[in-house]
């Protein structure tokens, strides 16, 4: 497994056969601070940080507008808000704004090429924005390893962040966020250990998507891909922005990094139009600058806070999050 690391050789080709940088794709569990440093790092001007797509869960555009598998079945209960990154990204790069009627505009856009696949829209958005590298984030990728399969299919070079939190907070945010229960029910995050009572255990989520993340990354060169502790990152950006910046082979300029300590100035940064709200993370979209903070991790062996019987952190949770870097509370 990559150790988790600040910087790593940079490739001397980032360019795909599509004619635009190899995209950048973080990949995190959902509440993993991926928001806020996807927005940061897409902030660089070199650099175009994009909505989430939600478009590698799907084969093609006639998929993404029905929300269908093609056994019929929903893609997600949460799938008509998961449209909403790709009709603001629509919206904003092919008619310059985001506005009900540009919406509406990106509504008629993927009706009318049903026929394209999701590799096309991507072609087509990433073109639209080169030169700049485009860094995009949907976690709801992770909940197939075929959609990873076909992320790496179709952008073979593309460079992989993998953004990891501690399990204990993570798992906390995910139960206080908005809707976060169902998201953990639908993930199936259900402690079934107590004959008695089944136990909804943000943990569970925490262990499968990282489990995931690393059985994918393993297929992958070392030198494609890096792992960052999210608390380190948020709390050292002095050292760790200047970094990330030669892993990727892009400017440290010192404009170059104020730019990323405003991931607020995105223009997907803020609540969207009545008729595509969403794209990102409601939280993050209400309050999406930057506050400097530090972050505490705690221990791993210490009582959970959503369970009511004292346990910790299961022991394979506990030896994931060591192997990941997580040691000792600080």
């Amino acid at each position: 497994m990559n150790e988790p690391v600040t910087t790593l050789d940079v490739a001397d080709d980032t360019t795909t056969d599509y004619g635009f940088p190899d995209p950048i794709f973080v990949l995190a569990a959902p509440r993993s601070f991926s928001s806020l440093i996807t927005g940061m790092i897409g902030q660089h001007p070199e650099l175009y940080g994009m909505p989430e797509l939600n478009l590698f869960q799907c084969d093609t555009v006639a998929d993404f507008n029905s929300g269908l598998h093609a056994s019929g079945s929903v893609k997600s209960p949460f799938w008509s808000i998961m449209r909403h990154g790709l009709l603001r990204a629509i919206a904003q790069i092919h008619g310059g704004e985001q506005s009900p009627e540009s919406i509406r505009m990106a509504e008629r856009w993927l009706s009318l090429r049903e026929n394209w696949t999701s590799a096309d829209v991507l072609i087509d958005l990433f073109s639209a924005v080169g030169p700049r590298r485009v860094i995009e984030k949907s976690p709801a990728i992770l909940r197939e390893r075929a959609f990873l399969d076909k992320m790496i299919d179709i952008f073979p070079g593309a460079r992989i962040i993998h953004l990891v939190r501690h399990p204990v907070p993570q798992g906390k945010s995910s139960i206080a966020a908005k809707g976060g229960m169902a998201v953990l029910m639908s993930l199936n995050s259900i402690d079934y250990r107590d004959p008695n009572e089944a136990v909804l255990d943000p943990q569970i989520a925490w262990h499968d998507a990282q489990m995931q993340i690393l059985a994918f990354l393993d297929q992958l060169p070392d030198e494609q891909f890096i792992t960052i502790r999210g608390e380190d990152f948020l709390n050292d950006l002095d050292n760790h922005l200047p970094a990330l910046c030669d892993w990727l082979g892009i400017s440290r300029s010192p404009e170059a990094i104020a730019a990323m300590r405003h991931p607020e100035d995105s223009p997907y940064a803020c609540v969207g139009p009545a008729n595509a709200r969403l794209g990102n993370d409601p939280n993050f979209l209400s309050a999406p600058a930057l506050r400097e903070t530090h972050f505490k991790v705690p221990a791993l062996d210490a009582p959970v806070p959503w369970r009511t019987d004292g346990q910790a952190l299961h022991p394979r949770v506990q030896e994931l999050a060591r192997a990941l870097g997580y040691g000792d509370a600080t």
